[in-house]
């Protein structure tokens, strides 16, 4: 038993986590960080989509609270050229030796498309060739590889971190799955309920071949008792990703795809109200974890039961009066004991 009175998997601890960076600035954060290591949480885990970039919050948060590990989920692997890619790898591992996870994914059609201007192609085969990429980088040899997306042709790091960092994929369908648990560290998995969790983790362990891998959930809670507040401002996010192909086909392959269709036409017709209205309460409930803390810790805990190894919690603001601090005191692992 850890955090929330979660079991441990296949000899990978419990770690409870949380989504950063954190609401107001950058340079305001110290004191909050060092309140989160206080609370018992152990990892904090950026994201990289049209906010802060996913680096600079984890290279502060090195220097401020040495009891956090840092990870990223995710860093697209379109949106930095190789060599920049390991630089920023090697670099972050440099500070924090022994505590920097680097989280890999495609993102999707519109971060890396709509707004970067790269086209999204090939996106199993671009994510392994990152992944493989960074573990030949991070060996501290020269690189001299025509890869299936890219050629690399004579680089070499030129800072070796102390700790290789563990390299975790971004993952919802099976290939990437597979490929998390053959080639990585581990698989970063989110937009699931707990109960979807002992389907993808099912895959990872499989593939695995009995190698122990970390699954990192980011976990979207809402600690509301407002149940019909709460629902309606997470029709909109629930809206806004499961209407990107990757998240549709995801949820088609998890057995939602009824669930999902009566949304999904509306939306194709433009009728974002209706498309609203199709989301079942039950979905919401499924997705978002909301309800009083007990209940939402319980919900928590139950990820971790199903395969999670390390949450990272994203406090989501579908209840005006909730305030984000209390939410995540009354979450906090020392909140459970």
């Amino acid at each position: 038993m850890n955090a929330y009175g979660a079991q441990s998997h296949g000899g990978q601890p419990v770690r409870p986590g949380m989504t950063v960076p954190l609401p107001g600035h950058l340079h305001t954060h110290r004191e909050k960080l060092i309140e989160l290591a206080d609370m018992g949480y152990t990892d904090i885990w950026s994201a990289e989509a049209d906010g802060a970039d996913a680096f600079t919050p984890l290279a502060m948060a090195a220097a401020w609270e040495p009891r956090l590990r840092l990870g990223t989920a995710i860093v697209p692997a379109y949106t930095r050229s190789p060599a920049c890619f390991a630089q920023s790898v090697a670099t972050l591992a440099d500070a924090a030796p022994g505590r920097f996870a680097i989280g890999v994914g495609s993102s999707s059609n519109v971060i890396v498309q709509k707004w970067n201007g790269i086209p999204f192609v090939e996106p199993y085969k671009k994510v392994r060739d990152v992944v493989r990429f960074l573990n030949d980088a991070l060996s501290g040899e020269k690189v001299a590889h025509t890869y299936d997306t890219f050629t690399v042709d004579g680089f070499r790091l030129g800072i070796r971190p102390e700790v290789k960092p563990a390299i975790l994929v971004a993952a919802l369908r099976e290939g990437m799955l597979k490929l998390a648990a053959r080639e990585a560290d581990g698989a970063i998995i989110n937009w699931l309920s707990p109960e979807d969790v002992r389907t993808v983790a099912q895959v990872v362990h499989s593939a695995a071949a009995g190698v122990p891998k970390e699954i990192v959930a980011r976990i979207f809670v809402c600690p509301s008792t407002n149940t019909e507040v709460v629902r309606a401002a997470a029709r909109f996010a629930i809206a806004a990703y499961m209407n990107v192909p990757v998240y549709a086909d995801f949820h088609r392959w998890l057995g939602r795809g009824d669930a999902f269709e009566g949304m999904w036409e509306n939306w194709k017709a433009g009728d974002r109200k209706a498309a609203l209205a199709a989301i079942p309460d039950e979905v919401v409930d499924q997705l978002i974890v909301h309800g009083s803390p007990e209940y939402c810790r319980d919900r928590i805990r139950q990820y971790f039961d199903n395969g999670v190894t390390t949450s990272s919690l994203a406090i989501m603001p579908f209840d005006p009066e909730l305030n984000y601090w209390d939410a995540v005191r009354s979450l906090s692992p020392s909140a459970h004991k």
